[in-house]
């Protein structure tokens, strides 16, 4: 390595060659490739284009060595995650021995074949030669990519034009060899048929004339046309690409959705005094239920087990042990005499309500995701069909569910090493049945309690026949387990957003989300769940509710609610704890969802401000905005032309005043003012770059939009 070695210059010179920087925020246009590479003739002929070959080594370096590639997910096992229109940023680490300048490409081939290319930028810090850029997938299915690096012969004369013509140094000959250049890059363009930009190209060759200024010619050798025309049709030296990488694209409802969770039971659901009885719901009673939920904007209803539950060990109010005989017991018991994870509750109805409810979803603009539990009550008929299915003990007993000090009586874990083929098989027709009803989305209760040998199987397999079936994690366990869990196929995740309270948390798991495993690990940001009374909820304050409402919208593509939380449902089972008192899980629950207060509007603007806002729909290109308060939030989302700002309390208790400094910048505003509208209200502001801002209880946070971007 050489002590000498510039690479601050080197990197100016590439930055010139290369297509000019562009945000994160806008994707570069692509060119069709293959493109031709040029032979070292002067003004070769078609033929002799294919004379630099790609060169490149199935292990280790190629000649200009091409590493670090991402995204990539165990060495390429795995695809990277992507969706319809994301934007998706490709890096990798490109240089070469010595001072000549290098540039490179991404390769983005399409499931039918098509190539695009979209040429990289480099990034700071420049000595350390990180190349990356964004590129958005237009059609779903199965994408490779890989990363061409290459000497870049018009950067590293451009470097040396810079440096020597202006002290007088070789002018004659560096001309010569920017004149050959020009004719090697314009034969390039005429072999491609654009015969107007090689006429440019050998108009600009003929301006090279060592009597001119330095001035002059370095102004020729920079002018705008000539630097686009360079980008497209310049010679790439020893071209050199990685291997190819996989990138699955999935329907845009993978990464951008809004769900609502409700027990179908609870719905229309009748108590009798006389008799001291209650009557279920129905799928049918649930009707008028889902045009609510679509009033407020959300597209996905996710539904706990309705399959029969079992009346062995069944649990009573309050995951009490003794049941009362009006007790319906918990959804997640699944399996009696009426059947198992194949049949319908007969209080929910039959087949028929059930296509009944699906169809009134669709019609309401709702996709049905159904719960997936695989487990089983003593009554399913598994245990008494295969009981090697499960874990028998030394004492004969079939182990049930056990997570210390919790306990679970009614519930069968399912063994995955007795019988592997059968099970697996078993799931497969299980999820298909449900299919051929409707459901394209599944919630998966615990799967890091199963193999993930056996989900990865599962993805595999419903990959190749029903590419747009989802599945949504819920794995609340530890991150090893939650990130393999989404390398393999899992399209979304519960998080650990429920316990991220303060804003030093929030700042720090949001960067993990954005940036870190954004290529495998999609969160779905869930504000509370039948099983989670999150503690920031207990006080009841109708402002905690609505400020982790804003934060779970603003800051996830997808997040989630579950039933109650709009009437500020807060009551725990026990001081400390994070269970429900007098949980749905074990009872009925019919709700007066318009009674006063409620959160019914706020939801239905946060939904339709995520509907209207491109920049809420994606993960990636957050940044935290500096506000010295310890309870006041404040980020930025932008993708394309639309940006938008959240400010929030985090005290929903007392007001709260703050400085905001904005990071006009990063923003992409041009000037040292931003006009703003709040998107809640409709408030219009402008700002600087330093703001004050105060907030409220009644009034906790500002969705801004960026209006002069």
């Amino acid at each position: 390595m050489s002590a000498t070695a510039n690479p601050s210059r080197k990197r100016q010179a590439q930055s010139r060659a290369a297509r000019p920087a562009t945000a994160a925020s806008a994707a570069p246009e692509p060119s069709e490739v293959p493109r031709p590479a040029a032979a070292r003739a002067v003004a070769p002929t078609p033929a002799q284009l294919d004379l630099n070959p790609p060169v490149t080594t199935p292990r280790g370096f190629g000649r200009i060595p091409v590493a670090d590639v991402s995204p990539v997910i165990e060495g390429g096992a795995y695809p990277a995650k992507a969706v319809v229109g994301e934007l998706i940023p490709i890096r990798a680490t490109v240089f070469r021995e010595g001072h000549d300048a290098v540039n490179a490409s991404v390769i983005l081939t399409a499931p039918d074949g098509r190539e695009q290319r979209f040429d990289m930028t480099p990034l700071e810090p420049r000595g350390l030669d990180p190349w990356e850029a964004w590129v958005r997938p237009d059609a779903e299915g199965p994408w490779t990519f890989r990363v061409e690096g290459w000497s870049d012969p018009w950067a590293t004369w451009l470097h040396n034009a810079e440096a020597k013509l202006p002290v007088g140094v070789d002018i004659e000959l560096v001309c010569l060899e920017g004149r050959d250049l020009l004719d090697r890059t314009a034969a390039i363009a005429e072999a491609a048929g654009d015969p107007v930009q090689a006429s440019v190209l050998k108009a600009t060759a003929r301006l090279l004339i060592p009597q001119r200024p330095a001035s002059d010619l370095i102004e020729v050798a920079t002018a705008k046309g000539i630097s686009r025309a360079m980008e497209q049709y310049a010679p790439r030296d020893l071209l050199t690409p990685s291997a190819e990488f996989p990138l699955f694209v999935d329907r845009r409802k993978a990464l951008f959705s809004s769900w609502y969770e409700f027990f179908p039971r609870s719905q229309g659901a009748t108590y009798d005094a006389t008799t001291k009885k209650w009557k279920s719901g129905d799928f049918d009673s649930c009707h008028a239920r889902l045009e609510e939920v679509a009033a407020m904007g959300f597209d996905v209803v996710y539904l706990p087990p309705i399959h029969p539950i079992g009346t062995a060990f069944r649990k009573g109010r309050n995951n009490t042990l003794v049941p009362g005989p009006a007790d319906p017991g918990s959804p997640w018991a699944i399996g009696a005499a009426e059947g198992g994870h194949d049949a319908i509750h007969p209080d929910l109805g039959d087949w028929d309500a059930f296509d009944r409810f699906v169809a009134k979803a669709k019609e309401c603009g709702l996709e049905v995701a159904l719960d997936f539990a695989l487990q089983a009550s003593p009554d399913h008929p598994w245990v008494k069909d295969h009981p090697e299915w499960f874990t028998t003990r030394i004492d004969g007993t079939i182990a049930y569910a056990e997570n210390p000090p919790k306990k679970y009586q009614d519930i069968y874990p399912i063994n995955f090493d007795n019988d592997p083929e059968g099970i697996y098989h078993e799931v497969l027709r299980i999820l298909k049945l449900w299919m051929a009803h409707g459901v394209r989305v599944f919630r998966v209760d615990n799967p890091h309690t199963k193999p993930v040998q056996f989900w990865a199987w599962v993805m595999r397999q419903l990959r190749e026949t029903d590419p747009d079936v989802l599945f949504l994690a819920e794995a609340f366990t530890k991150p090893a387990m939650m990130g393999a869990l989404g390398k393999i196929g899992f399209h979304q995740s519960y998080t650990y957003y429920t316990w991220r309270n303060a804003k030093w948390e929030l700042e720090e798991y949001l960067v993990e989300l954005s940036t870190k495993t954004d290529s495998f690990y999609r969160p779905n940001f869930f504000v509370n769940t039948p099983d989670i009374n999150p503690s920031f909820l207990q006080s009841g304050n109708p402002a905690a509710f609505s400020i982790r409402a804003v934060l779970a919208a603003t800051l996830s593509p997808t997040w989630g609610v579950y039933s109650g939380f709009e009437l500020f449902e807060h009551e725990a089972l026990k001081p400390g704890g994070e269970e429900y008192l007098n949980s749905e899980k074990f009872e009925y629950r019919p709700r007066d969802f318009t009674a006063q207060p409620n959160l019914n509007v706020l939801l239905g603007a946060l939904n339709e401000i995520r509907r209207n806002h491109p920049a809420l729909q994606q993960l990636r290109q957050l940044q935290f905005q500096h506000a010295p308060h310890d309870n006041v939030i404040a980020f930025a989302k932008k993708d394309g032309a639309d940006t938008v700002i959240v400010i929030s309390s985090l005290d929903p208790n007392q007001g709260v005043e703050s400085d905001v400094y904005l990071d006009l910048g990063w923003l992409g505003v041009a000037g040292d003012t931003v006009d703003l509208r709040d998107e809640l209200t409709g408030a219009t502001f402008t700002w600087g770059e330093r703001n004050f801002v105060r907030l409220t209880p009644a009034s906790p946070a500002h969705i801004l939009h960026v209006l002069n971007r």
